[in-house]
């Protein structure tokens, strides 16, 4: 029986449980949640084949818009990339992102991140890899917490913090137009990451585990010095890392990072011009 390759398909719900059934057995993932959140819109598109009724392989394109020192760039990340076992090396791959290198040959550049057991496959197409910096910081404070959680529980609960989330400026000199994947996390395991800043306007999307606290972004409409975030959160935390660019870097640490099993990759002029600038793109808009 021939395949079909279908796009942007996810308000069919027979065809998005297919593609939810195949993320879950390879990655363990499921979109549905985030759908019936209503933030699966139009700037995640899968790309996927269709054999049969049932989605076997698939490449999502997320449409990255985001203003990079004032410069508008608009990017593509692939994401979501997997094949049923029963129907890998039959190039189904590789038919899928010949379709999306060409529907998007005009976009500013494309990244993704790969794990380390395709790393001949993404050079193939002419992408490269590209290194990635963080900052970091050790805290040094004597003061406790002054901070809460902010509840992200329900539908109203996100609701309000994306109110937030756009009456507040990220800071950092990276900014994108990504509520929809941010959301991703926000509304499934990173539900109790959300905190705001007693007596500032100042809203902090983070992580703490043990003495070690990780900043995926801060919001406030006044700047922020990064050094202090630590001190917000009390006296334990003794490490901060920053998992986004911050604005005013020049007291921290800056470091070449490496996940274990991702490889960075890139392609386009112009985005590879642009990294210098970017340094790495923010956890909250990996796909």
């Amino acid at each position: 029986m021939p395949y079909s390759i279908i796009v942007n398909y996810q308000k069919d719900e027979k065809l998005r449980n297919s593609f939810n059934s195949l993320a879950e057995r390879m990655f363990g993932l499921n979109f549905e949640g985030w759908y019936k959140s209503g933030f699966w819109n139009d700037k995640y598109i899968p790309y996927s084949i269709l054999l049969d009724g049932k989605v076997i392989a698939n490449v999502s394109v997320n449409i990255i818009d985001c203003n990079v020192n004032g410069k508008e760039r608009h990017y593509i990340q692939l994401g979501t990339v997997m094949t049923d076992v029963q129907h890998r090396n039959k190039g189904y791959s590789r038919i899928l992102m010949e379709k999306i290198l060409y529907d998007y040959k005009d976009c500013d550049g494309i990244f993704l991140f790969a794990n380390d057991e395709v790393l001949d496959f993404y050079p193939k197409f002419g992408f490269q890899k590209a290194d990635e910096y963080r900052f970091r910081i050790t805290a040094d404070t004597d003061s406790g917490a002054c901070v809460e959680q902010v509840s992200m529980k329900n539908k109203d609960d996100f609701s309000d913090f994306i109110n937030i989330k756009r009456s507040h400026v990220s800071r950092s000199p990276v900014k994108t137009d990504t509520d929809d994947l941010m959301m991703f996390y926000l509304t499934q395991f990173m539900q109790e990451c959300v905190y705001r800043v007693k007596d500032k306007d100042c809203y902090i999307i983070a992580e703490k585990d043990n003495d070690t606290l990780t900043i995926f972004d801060i919001l406030s409409n006044e700047p922020i010095e990064p050094k202090e975030i630590g001190c917000y959160f009390g006296n334990d935390v003794k490490y901060v890392n920053f998992a986004f660019i911050p604005e005013n870097s020049s007291s921290l640490e800056k470091y070449l990072y490496k996940e274990d099993d991702t490889t960075f990759f890139v392609l386009g002029e112009t985005l590879i011009h642009d990294l210098p600038e970017i340094l790495s793109f923010p956890v909250l808009v990996h796909a």
